[in-house]
């Protein structure tokens, strides 16, 4: 009868993974609000490689694997454009071209805190998860430190990131555009990024070629369809006979 294999000391530390961030990165983190998928962290950007290696090495954490790196604009996070839920007494008020209140704090965006950068980690050796995330302390020019040199997986990722808000990764070894058209202006995924775009394509009989033009589309705010109540589909009128239907 063969003996079990002892432990190691990661699978013999019955500590909550929280006790063990606490451990080894005292005050370090900021825990927030997470999904069902694992706990979530908030890390200062000054710290964000020193955490990072860390979390990789650290015993009893072991996240050998970044799975994702998303980008974040929090420009005007708050303010929904539509009443969603329900439509009320002056209807859909809100779906009509309109500037910025002087003054209104609803929407606004606290200096470095409008683009972040979430990590989502994997331990395959602990079973768990992770996602950490770093705000860029500059507004204009959001720039972080790359974690390519501890997750080699983030080197697309951090391209992409790049790419679609403009965020630059420091010692990133080849940041460049992953998913744009070679001279495309702007980032895509910015909050103030035109949803028309700027330039269109078309083809161009004269000279064989497709071209590059300003974009010929109006910009204009949709008003969403009122969908109300349709009387073919009323249950007393589709379980009832027609010979038993009052006519007018």
């Amino acid at each position: 009868m063969s003996e079990d294999k002892p432990a190691t000391a990661e699978q013999a530390d019955a500590r909550p993974l929280e006790a063990r961030l606490e451990a080894l990165l005292p005050g370090k983190l900021l825990k927030s609000p997470h999904p069902s998928t694992g706990p979530a962290y908030e890390v200062r950007a000054a710290e964000l490689l020193e955490v990072a290696r860390t979390l990789r090495e650290g015993e009893g954490l072991k996240f050998e694997m970044c799975m994702d790196v998303a980008g974040v604009d929090y420009l005007e996070y708050g303010r929904a454009e539509w009443k969603t839920e329900h439509a009320t007494v002056s209807g859909f008020s809100r779906g009509v071209a309109r500037a910025r209140i002087p003054g209104d704090a609803a929407g606004t965006t606290l200096p470095g805190r409008r683009f972040a950068v979430v990590y989502q980690l994997l331990s395959i050796s602990l079973n768990q998860r992770l996602r950490l995330k770093v705000f860029c302390p500059d507004d204009a020019q959001p720039v972080i430190d790359s974690v390519t040199g501890i997750w080699a997986s983030a080197d697309w990722f951090e391209r992409e990131a790049f790419d679609l808000f403009g965020i630059l990764f420091r010692g990133h070894a080849d940041l460049r555009r992953l998913l744009t058209d070679y001279g495309f202006i702007g980032h895509p995924f910015r909050k103030d990024f035109p949803l028309i775009g700027n330039v269109e394509v078309r083809y161009d009989p004269e000279r064989r070629r497709v071209v590059y033009q300003p974009v010929s589309i109006e910009p204009r705010v949709l008003v969403p369809k009122v969908i109300r109540h349709d009387n073919r589909y009323d249950p007393q009128l589709t379980s009832t006979p027609s010979s038993e239907l009052k006519q007018p």
